[in-house]
């Protein structure tokens, strides 16, 4: 199917200059590969950082001596951090989820740093050797947490600070007590002030310092690094206790945006008391029935916050079905979150409904739309997930697109649709030229009802590009930009700020998969900006015929086309592929502009 990737510029009222992206990035879908399939021609494709192949250096750790130790696996998040010093791009940060024993890098989790510069001739990436201030020397470095922050554990998704790029890990392995961590060390915990097994005390907290936990509990929050000296710096205790996923500090340095991937998932926010210091401000959860959306939470109380979930729901936080990534598009300058689903929800959140938790608003719609009572009912599914957009300015939550199409069953391969979005998880944006781009990485839960096609058990994920100026995108907007092969998940989707490369994890691959694609691996993609310049002439041709027009529900073309619908204002409404005749029955009563794949323009009145 064609797809293109149109820009605001072709029809007479908008901008003088005219460009777009001038080349089809999109490829068919692959029911199942043994490699990371990624568009050809222009882009190039570059793996990065291999786990379980390439050295990271690591710190004295355990009372054994600092080295060059094989990387552990299970990429996942991937954070970015200009340089603003020199001509070298910045640091990328990548998220370990995999939970091993390991001596010399650390139990748990972990996260490896390097740095990375543009070759000027080729425009791909480089890695950059350092000499950080301990002394370490080399191209990867492992994030000491062990001697700075007692441990971490199933480092999953994260934040980059919007304002400064700042990075957060998120500890997304709940923990109930010590026996489940297979902990080396489990003694108390004593937050701010002394050692445990030759481990220094994390940095001090304010207000918490002194305060003594189980081992355990000194899991689950988000934990700041520094990529520049592969640090841990602090635990954000003051956050909460929560199965974190993704986050975002806001531009303005002071707003924290926090989802936490459990059903029910609770949305959190954070507002620094002052700029930049994220140890002292005021801690909110979302609930979407009250009036002012927020509601303040006591982040002076250790017990409260080691208990944030039940604290919350307690007090009617709006219960989400697993949220995970969360991201600000500078756009429009609003939050936009992944909201994964569970195939069966009814049986993790009935309990938290009658200790006062309050459902979405928008899973009691889904529950009418499946001639069912509500969320709670027994027979309530999620299977695809969605993509929700958080207003800033009025903390009002939608639906921004639906995941699916849901065939109510499972679908056969030839009946199977060219794009399916299931189980949204990893999301990021890039801005090529002036057009502002949606990353969204797949992560199935299932194969079931569509998920794949019948038969096939590899639950194959995709990540795909959607043009942010569509007001009412559908999944026939999406434009498929990657595919991780058997066995992966695809994860962590970063792009650079100069809009030429996107970043991914293809994470725990099936280890029969060829080298490197064998191995967790971190991949770059550059190119995307090159398809930019100046619109072409159109060379005349037969012309578009809209009938009839105007029109009340359907308009009929003289061709088969990719369209374009535009309102008075120049907004991009809808793009559709491949078509002969547009439903414009749901449109407003006003003038709008159909332009082709071509360029061609047409006016048309809607009645």
């Amino acid at each position: 199917m064609k797809r293109i990737l149109f820009f605001l510029g072709c029809i007479g009222f908008a901008a003088s200059s005219s460009a777009q992206l001038g080349f089809n990035p999109h490829f068919d879908f692959t029911i199942e590969s043994d490699t990371v399939i990624v568009p050809t021609s222009i882009i190039q494709k570059q793996v990065l950082f291999i786990g379980g192949v390439h050295e990271v250096q690591t710190t004295d750790t355990y009372g054994n001596a600092a080295g060059a130790f094989v990387a552990k696996q299970w990429h996942d998040f991937i954070g970015f951090t200009a340089d603003d010093a020199s001509s070298d791009l910045g640091w990328i940060s990548v998220n370990h989820e995999m939970i091993v024993a390991d001596d010399n890098i650390g139990d748990g989790g972990g996260m490896t740093v390097f740095k990375i510069a543009r070759d000027a001739a080729t425009d791909t990436i480089v890695i950059v050797e350092q000499t950080l201030s301990d002394g370490r020397t080399g191209e990867f470095f492992n994030v000491d947490f062990v001697n700075t922050v007692g441990e971490t554990g199933m480092n999953c998704g994260g934040i980059q600070s919007e304002a400064d790029g700042r990075i957060w890990t998120a500890e997304e392995w709940f923990r109930s007590d010590n026996s489940s961590i297979a902990d080396r060390d489990i003694s108390d915990f004593t937050i701010g002030t002394g050692t445990a097994d030759g481990q220094l005390a994390p940095n001090g907290f304010p207000g918490f310092d002194g305060e003594v936990i189980a081992k355990y509990q000194n899991y689950n929050y988000m934990v700041e690094i520094d990529p520049k000296e592969a640090v841990a710096v602090r635990k954000q205790y003051n956050w909460g206790r929560q199965p974190f996923e993704g986050g975002v500090v806001m531009p303005d340095n002071q707003t924290v945006y926090l989802g936490a991937d459990a059903t029910p998932g609770i949305l959190t926010k954070f507002v620094a008391t002052t700029p930049g210091d994220f140890t002292v401000g005021t801690t909110y959860f979302y609930a979407e029935d009250v009036a002012e959306k927020w509601v303040e939470i006591d982040n002076s109380s250790l017990v409260t916050m080691l208990n944030y979930a039940d604290s919350a729901i307690a007090h009617g936080a709006t219960m989400f079905n697993r949220l995970e990534w969360v991201a600000y598009n500078e756009a429009d300058g609003n939050v936009y979150l992944t909201e994964t689903g569970r195939d069966n929800p009814a049986s993790r959140w009935n309990d938290e409904l009658a200790d006062g938790g309050k459902f979405a608003r928008h899973h009691f719609a889904r529950a009418d739309e499946q001639f069912r009572t509500g969320p709670d009912d027994a027979d309530y599914v999620d299977y695809y997930g969605r993509i929700l957009k958080l207003d800033v300015t009025t903390s009002e939550i939608s639906v921004y697109l639906e995941g699916g199409p849901n065939y109510g069953g499972d679908v056969h391969e030839d009946d199977y649709p060219a794009t399916h979005l299931s189980n949204p998880d990893g999301l990021g944006f890039i801005t090529i030229g002036d057009v502002t781009y949606m990353l969204i990485c797949e992560d199935l839960n299932g194969t079931s009802n569509g998920r794949m096609p019948m038969g096939y058990s590899n639950r194959t994920c995709e990540m795909f590009m959607l043009d942010t100026r569509i007001q009412e995108p559908t999944l026939e907007d999406l434009i498929r930009i990657a595919q991780v092969p058997i066995g992966a998940e695809i994860t962590g989707v970063r792009a650079t700020p100069d809009g030429k490369t996107i970043m991914f994890n293809s994470q725990h691959p099936d280890a029969a998969n060829p080298y490197p694609y064998n191995n967790s691996c971190t991949i770059a993609l550059t190119g995307f900006d090159k398809g930019f310049a100046n619109t072409p002439e159109i060379e005349a041709s037969e012309e578009l015929v809209l009938y009839p027009n105007p029109a009340a529900d359907f308009v009929y073309m003289n061709k088969t086309t990719d369209v374009a619908i535009y309102n008075a204002a120049g907004e991009l409404i809808k793009v559709l592929r491949e078509v002969d005749k547009i439903n414009v029955s749901t449109l407003d009563a006003g003038t709008y502009f159909i332009q082709t794949g071509e360029g061609e323009t047409k006016t048309l009145i809607k009645q």
